[in-house]
């Protein structure tokens, strides 16, 4: 009788059975298939476009430009984008004009431009080759202050003094535009002459210039003062300013 630790026959082994891989290899066989050939493809587009080289313009050389600025004539190299602003006070030396917000809304920079009140942080200098630009410096005549300038000073009408050339400026414009017949949006009847220069017209007519300071009603009582005076406006003998 054989026992249990009798080695068999070889020929009584049974062929081995070919294994058959299980499903869950096979899935596990065909993702990695296709993240490799999908990892060029994410590689691709995951790269970040090169940009094109910045293109370098070459700036505007600076050209002469004439300014008639207070009665004398300013020769000045300036680029064109340069605001007439920044040419009174960078390149002309002029300081009195001051900027404020640099975006026409305070009114700290007001000039006048053949007698016309702008902001001459809003145009270019080269715009006004011709005119005749007058700032604050331009106001007073042989060292004497203008009756507005007096005014300003006998009513208390500024405080910190930053807006006061652009409110000086602007309340000389003010009172020539008066006096020959401009209408604001307060007057009665824009068809015709305005009938007084009342307190409602002077605060309308100055509302593009901004005094952070509050002194408002000082600054419509020195305008009132130099109206009903009847005198010139401006202490030099300029029509425009």
């Amino acid at each position: 009788m054989s026992s249990h630790n009798e080695s068999q026959d070889p020929g009584d082994v049974p062929a081995a059975i070919p294994t058959k891989p299980s499903r869950r290899r096979f899935l596990q066989s065909a993702a990695a298939a296709a993240t490799v050939g999908a990892a060029p493809h994410l590689r691709a587009q995951t790269q970040t476009p090169t940009a094109p080289p910045a293109q370098v313009q070459q700036a505007v050389p600076p050209r002469p430009v004439t300014l008639t600025v207070n009665g004398r004539a300013y020769t000045l190299q300036l680029e064109p984008r340069v605001t007439l602003l920044d040419a009174l006070r960078e390149y002309a030396g002029l300081m009195g004009t001051k900027k404020g917000c640099d975006r026409g809304q305070c009114g700290a920079c007001t000039v006048l431009a053949d007698g016309r009140r702008i902001n001459s942080c809003l145009t270019l200098a080269v715009m006004h080759e011709g005119e005749n630009i007058t700032t604050v410096e331009g106001l007073a005549a042989n060292g004497v202050l203008s009756p507005i300038q007096r005014a300003f000073i006998e009513h208390d009408a500024f405080q910190c003094g930053y807006c006061t050339p652009g409110q000086l400026c602007s309340a000389t414009a003010l009172l020539n535009e008066f006096r020959n017949g401009t209408a604001s949006t307060v007057t009665a009847d824009v068809r015709i002459r305005p009938a007084q220069l009342s307190d409602e017209e002077i605060r309308e007519r100055m509302s593009g210039n901004i005094c952070r300071c509050g002194a408002y009603a000082n600054i419509v009582a020195a305008v009132r003062a130099v109206h009903e005076g009847g005198g010139p406006v401006s202490g030099n003998d300029n029509p425009n300013a």
